[in-house]
C-alpha cells in the first residue's frame, strides 16, 4: 500500500513525529509532506481549477505536490491541530484546496448532490488530530469530505491512535 501523509503540524511536534513513525512502519511506501512552513493560502473561490485550468489550482504556493499525491497514493492521512473543537485553519486550508480533484458539475448519488470526480479514483482520507476536538463531529466531517470527493473516510482519531486510521484497510 502507498500512503501519503499530509502533516499540518510542526515537524518538531513529538506526537506528529511518533504518528509518522508508526504509519511508516505499517506500509511499504509512505510519503510525508510537511505543510506547516509552506504557508498555504486559502482557496479564493476563483473557479479557475474548474473552468480556466481544469485540475490545476491558480494559486502557486506548493500545494501542487499535495494534489499530485492524492492521485498517486492509495490513501491519505492528514495530521492536524485543533481549534474550537474542530481542525485548525491549516488543515481547513488543505481540505478547501482539494477542489481541483473534482469538476464543477454535480450529479445525484444516493439522493444527494455530489461533485463529478475529475479522475477515475476512489480516494481514501483519514485524520489524526492533535488537541481537543469533538471526535464524533470530525468523523462525520471526514465522511462528508470523502463522500463528496467520490471516496471513503478512514475515520478521525486522536493522534496517539495512529494505528487505528489504517486498521480498516490493512
Amino acid at each position: 500500500m502507498k500512503l501519503l501523509v499530509v502533516n499540518t503540524l510542526s515537524e518538531q511536534n513529538e506526537a506528529a513525529r511518533a504518528a509518522i513513525r508508526e504509519l511508516k512502519g505499517m506500509v511499504s511506501d509512505c510519503k510525508v509532506i510537511h505543510t506547516y512552513e509552506m504557508q498555504l493560502k486559502p482557496c479564493v473561490g476563483c473557479n479557475a481549477c474548474w473552468l480556466k485550468t481544469p485540475g490545476v489550482c491558480s494559486i502557486q504556493d506548493g500545494y501542487e505536490e499535495i494534489l499530485k499525491g492524492y492521485i498517486e497514493y492509495d490513501a491519505t492521512v492528514f495530521l492536524a491541530g485543533t481549534a474550537l473543537n474542530f481542525v485548525d485553519y491549516r488543515m481547513k486550508n488543505v481540505i478547501d484546496r482539494i477542489l481541483p480533484l473534482v469538476t464543477m458539475y454535480i450529479h445525484i448519488v444516493d439522493g444527494q448532490c455530489r461533485h463529478v470526480p475529475r479522475y477515475d479514483r476512489k480516494y481514501q482520507f483519514g485524520l489524526l488530530y492533535f488537541g481537543i476536538a469533538d471526535g464524533d463531529y470530525l468523523n462525520q466531517w471526514m465522511d462528508r469530505v470523502a463522500l463528496n470527493m467520490g471516496g471513503s473516510s478512514l475515520g478521525a482519531f486522536p493522534i496517539h491512535q495512529a494505528k487505528e486510521v489504517l486498521s480498516c484497510i490493512l
